[in-house]
């Protein structure tokens, strides 16, 4: 097996929301060398273009693997139409030029039997990324970057408990076909935290937000709560609401929790989203685990409860600029939760049942996290999602930074969240 790699860099005046505005369209017509195209979804929803140059016969496939509007990156695999190769990947990243302006890095990775085959294609691949670097150059010029985004109406959920020990509680939009979206909240958190979220879903698909274990109108089971229990949970309200799959959307230990689901049924998934958080402590050494635990029960242990401590969490939940109505929401929810429950969450959270096997996370991924995020910065959930990139063998994957927020970014950007949200719940097959 040979590998080679072509690399083409350019440079250009025009701003890079500009040449990203048009690059981002990944099936847009926008190529000179492109004759026809056609967008497809495979059977998971993933974007696929096909597409025929100019003088020539072949259809040529290529799946959208990775996009990022914060990072103006997106990746695709070649799936069909190039003769005698194993493996073609490729990365275009539009940047800001230190001079002004903006720069296009187009890669590709190629992969064959032999050398002289590897370096054949990378030759020819050139100066087609070249050609197309130049037409998104002058294109970006006359492009327009003002952002227009779909509106919804919101729509009202109605509150529903299921079982005895334990009582789970949800608020639920009105039932449509297709897969169940719920959403899992975070450690200081609640169901309440996903109303905006929960009344724009609806639109798209059956909705319900979970208050976990102990939480809110839910209550705690007989023993300590495990991940485990978490999932016994999602699959029962699966079936009680008749849903076939489910997309999971998680904020933190939600996240958490959504993730550990996907490890064990990966095939009732149409998607996965994942806030502020995936690995949580499933990645973390023993004595960091206990360190994590020691220093969150100091309080309990001393006789606070989550209302004693409940403002000091939320100057590290905040991000700067949150304003006064966010922070008190924040504060209400963390002080709303009973000293058990955080200490069965706590508990849970800090005795992992794995290390996540990422190559498992084959349906469609949304990461994303607040700009001021403390406890899961920017950085770290965007190298997990390039780590689902490089391990899933068919991946699917979008990364976006919530720009002005902090760990519970859907609280305090609803409107920015919702916008990616629906549109990853939008691509989805129904």
């Amino acid at each position: 097996m040979a590998r080679d790699q072509v690399q083409v860099i350019g440079h250009s005046s025009a701003s890079p929301e500009a040449v990203w505005a048009v690059a981002r369209d990944f099936c847009g017509h926008w190529h000179p060398g492109i004759a026809t195209i056609r967008a497809e979804h495979d059977a998971r929803g993933a974007l696929v273009r096909a597409f025929t140059a100019h003088g020539e016969a072949t259809l040529y496939r290529e799946r959208l693997t990775f996009l990022s509007d914060s990072d103006r990156s997106l990746a695709y695999s070649h799936l069909d139409g190039i003769a005698g190769i194993d493996r073609y990947d490729a990365r275009f990243t539009v940047s800001s030029a230190e001079e002004g302006g903006s720069t296009i890095e187009w890669v590709a990775e190629v992969e064959a039997p032999d050398a002289a085959r590897a370096a054949s294609v990378c030759l020819g691949t050139k100066p087609i990324f070249e050609a197309g670097i130049d037409a998104l150059f002058k294109q970006a010029g006359r492009r327009s970057e003002t952002e227009v985004s779909a509106t919804f109406p919101s729509i009202e959920g109605e509150n529903l408990n299921l079982g005895e020990t334990p009582r789970l509680a949800l608020t639920i939009t009105p039932r449509k076909q297709g897969p169940l979206c719920l959403f899992l909240h975070g450690i200081g958190g609640g169901r309440p935290n996903w109303l905006p979220q929960l009344s724009a879903a609806g639109n798209l698909m059956s909705a319900a937000a979970l208050d976990l274990r102990g939480y809110g109108d839910s209550t705690l089971g007989p023993n300590q709560s495990t991940v485990d229990d978490y999932c016994t949970d999602i699959l029962h309200i699966r079936e009680m609401l008749g849903a076939d799959r489910l997309v999971l959307v998680g904020l933190s230990y939600g996240s958490w929790i959504a993730t550990s689901f996907a490890m064990r049924h990966p095939d009732l998934l149409a998607g996965l989203v994942l806030s502020g958080g995936c690995t949580g402590m499933s990645e973390a050494g023993v004595e960091e685990r206990e360190a994590f635990r020691v220093s969150r029960l100091v309080p309990i242990d001393a006789g606070q409860t989550p209302a004693d401590f409940a403002p000091s969490v939320v100057k590290v939940l905040a991000g700067p600029n949150a304003s006064h109505a966010t922070r008190t929401q924040l504060l209400q929810s963390m002080a709303a939760i009973p000293t058990t429950t955080y200490r069965d969450a706590l508990m849970c959270f800090t005795n992992p049942l794995e290390r996540f096997d990422l190559a498992r996370l084959n349906m469609p991924v949304l990461m994303m996290t607040g700009e001021h995020d403390r406890l899961a910065p920017p950085a770290e959930i965007r190298g997990v999602a390039h780590r689902i990139l490089a391990r899933a063998s068919t991946p699917d994957v979008r990364y976006e930074t919530i720009m002005d927020a902090g760990h519970v970014c859907n609280v305090e950007q609803p409107a920015a969240y919702n916008r990616i949200l629906l549109e990853f719940l939008g691509k989805l097959p129904k």
